[in-house]
């Protein structure tokens, strides 16, 4: 049964808080995961007494976990009359829950596919409707997009490479990418998603007025293949 989340684990060494994780550990604990697993597979809200007589529970301790699973935004909560009346008299509505809208994904080390997936399809719907190459597209697309995450996120290239998933790291006067958040589609589509890539951290760069480092293709194994040094005027 498909219960909304992925979680994959790859050794890395960057410690980060995200709340994905925190959701993702909540249902490491039994009796909260397989509350979950029943509120999900259930057609209607499910109230903290249906789920504590589904599983012999006390109401207090179902209450509890179907609480904490809401905290962590993987369940929603809803509030019904379920005696069909309304007005004085109906009582109060019950607190009910259900599967959560959000989707919870976790990737270590980070990947980015949505984003990636998101440009491409703009890329080949707006070349459909204009003729323009969809390579070309899809560049231009890219750098707009790392333009907006520049101009949004006024700080600097480091901890905006960091907040993506790039891992950067200090290489003498350049910056190399240890990890590659389109690593999978970058491994079977090299040349279209490396130029992606490429035109995407331009564009960040572009997006935080930043000079003095230029973007540019430098595959190296086991890193991105996208390399930041300073920008060629500074080299001469």
């Amino acid at each position: 049964m498909a219960v909304g989340f992925t979680l994959v684990f790859v050794d890395t060494p960057k410690e980060v808080h995200d709340p994905d994780i925190s959701a993702i550990a909540a249902l490491d604990e039994p009796t909260r995961r397989r509350l979950y697993d029943h509120v999900v597979r259930q057609p209607s809200p499910v109230s903290r007494d249906e789920a504590a007589a589904a599983f012999g529970l006390a109401r207090k301790t179902a209450a509890f976990h179907l609480d904490r699973l809401a905290d962590e935004s993987l369940l929603d909560v809803v509030y019904e009359r379920r005696s069909g009346r309304s007005g004085p008299g109906a009582g109060r509505p019950a607190k009910l829950y259900r599967r959560s809208t959000k989707q919870v994904a976790v990737n270590l080390p980070d990947r980015r596919y949505e984003l990636a997936g998101k440009l491409l399809a703009q890329a080949v719907e707006e070349s459909d409707a204009t003729g323009d190459p969809v390579r070309q597209v899809l560049h231009r697309k890219a750098e707009e997009l790392g333009a907006q995450l520049g101009e949004q996120n006024k700080t600097n290239v480091f901890d905006l490479l960091e907040r993506y998933g790039f891992e950067p790291r200090h290489e003498d006067d350049s910056i190399v990418l240890a990890n590659c958040p389109f690593h999978t589609l970058a491994q079977e589509h090299t040349q279209t998603v490396c130029g992606m890539n490429l035109h995407l951290l331009r564009g960040v760069l572009s997006g935080l007025d930043e000079t003095g480092i230029e973007a540019c293709l430098e595959p190296r194994p086991g890193q991105c293949c996208v390399r930041l040094q300073p920008a060629a005027s500074r080299r001469r």
